[in-house]
């Protein structure tokens, strides 16, 4: 093996194959930043100490980078993606920058290790600031500064404030004068589209109730507006709907990037569904109910449905799976008892992760909580002993 053979096995592309790594394990464990991370550019740094980002790239030095463990390593990715989907936010309101970004840096990773994620030692934390937004770290760290309890390189935060904004303004002159006019519409056209970008990863993971834990202390959530029916059903479908990822064999569709992605199994979906035929039970919102099930199975491909018709008993069960329509036949129409579907999930369908129960929540419920997911799908609020209620709304099922 000659000498550049030896450097190419044990530097930078091998650096840059563990990188591949993390981000492919990032994708699988935490979509929201995984995806984010995939877009940013990854330079290396010698004249740092382990890594450090500016919302646009993520620079490293290679020692860091060969001791650091995988898990830390999707902690740097992820603090990346924070940066960069922070940086269009307008929350620097005249602060200095360099200690702002301090500030965003310890809540960002307070954060993810709030997720559970492996930090490296050489990030930015305190639980001090734990629980913290950017702005009140900002404000303790402000203070610290002026009463001397950290020690900074300038004297006080008024020479830093001062130092930072002639840094800037002379970084602001060279960059006027080495940009056209053209080359900066282009840049803010760029960073118009990542951040449209993010807004629509933040959104989506919304709707899939798979954002990360505390996100909320960084963007604004749509969670207090009104959501449709149909979202929540396919939510609560959705987390349960779940492809198994196999590292080997590994998708083979990037192995020639030498990117080592996670291959797919699809498993089976199981599903109960329970109907309750009660006189009180509006049929036309039953028959929309059942619509969007049929559509949203459709979709995915692998499935079994157990439906169960009840009213004080169970009057019949039948199963469905993949493309198979999802009738029933009414029977019932006596008085609602819950307990019979209960008793009978756990007698002949052990393996049961969710339940969709619709009815008029007019009954009696079990005494104990099931091990498995209820979703209680009514077109009226009530009190439920244990799960959720879907709120089947009549002026959305009808048109």
């Amino acid at each position: 093996m000659c000498p550049n053979e030896v450097t190419n096995a044990l530097g930078v592309p091998k650096l840059e194959n563990k990188i591949s790594q993390a981000k492919a394990k990032l994708l699988v464990e935490y979509p929201y930043f995984g995806t984010i991370a995939s877009k940013l550019e990854f330079v290396l740094n010698e004249d740092i100490q382990a890594f450090k980002s500016d919302g646009k790239t993520v620079e490293y030095s290679s020692d860091f980078l060969q001791k650091v463990e995988l898990g830390a390593l999707e902690f740097v990715l992820a603090n990346g993606a924070m940066h960069a989907s922070l940086a269009h936010e307008n929350r620097k309101n005249g602060r200095s920058g360099w200690l702002w970004q301090l500030a965003t840096d310890y809540a960002v990773n307070d954060m993810l290790v709030e997720n559970g994620m492996q930090r490296p030692d050489e990030a930015s934390y305190s639980k001090r600031f734990s629980g913290l937004y950017a702005e009140e770290i900002y404000a303790e760290l402000k203070e610290d500064i002026l009463r001397d309890e950290l020690e900074y390189e300038a004297e006080d935060v008024n020479d830093v404030q001062e130092s930072e904004q002639k840094s800037e303004q002379k970084s602001e002159q060279k960059s006027d004068n080495a940009n056209s006019e053209q080359e900066q519409g282009e840049r803010l056209l760029e960073e118009q589209l990542f951040e449209e970008f993010t807004k629509s990863i933040l959104d989506a993971e919304e709707k899939r109730g798979e954002l990360p834990h505390a996100i909320e202390r960084f963007f604004k959530l749509k969670r207090s507006g009104k959501i449709d029916w149909r979202e929540e059903l396919k939510v609560a479908l959705d987390k349960f709907h779940k492809d198994d990822y196999l590292l080997i064999p590994p998708n083979k569709k990037f192995l020639h990037l030498g990117i080592y992605l996670p291959s797919c199994v699809s498993n089976r979906f199981k599903l109960v569904i329970a109907i309750d035929t009660s006189g009180s039970v509006d049929e036309k919102l039953l028959n929309a109910f059942l619509g969007e099930i049929n559509f949203l199975m459709s979709l995915m491909g692998n499935y079994q449905i157990d439906l169960l018709v009840c009213d004080e008993k169970i009057h019949t069960h039948r199963t469905f799976y993949s493309g198979d329509s999802l009738e029933y036949r009414v029977e019932g129409g006596g008085a609602t008892d819950f307990k019979p579907v209960f008793e009978f999930i756990d007698k002949e369908l052990e393996d049961t992760k969710l339940l969709l129960y619709f009815t008029d929540l007019q009954g009696a419920f079990p005494h104990a909580n099931p091990s498995y997911d209820v979703k209680w799908v009514s077109p009226i609020k009530g009190d439920v002993p244990f799960g959720e209620i879907i709120l089947l709304e009549e002026e959305i099922a009808s048109c």
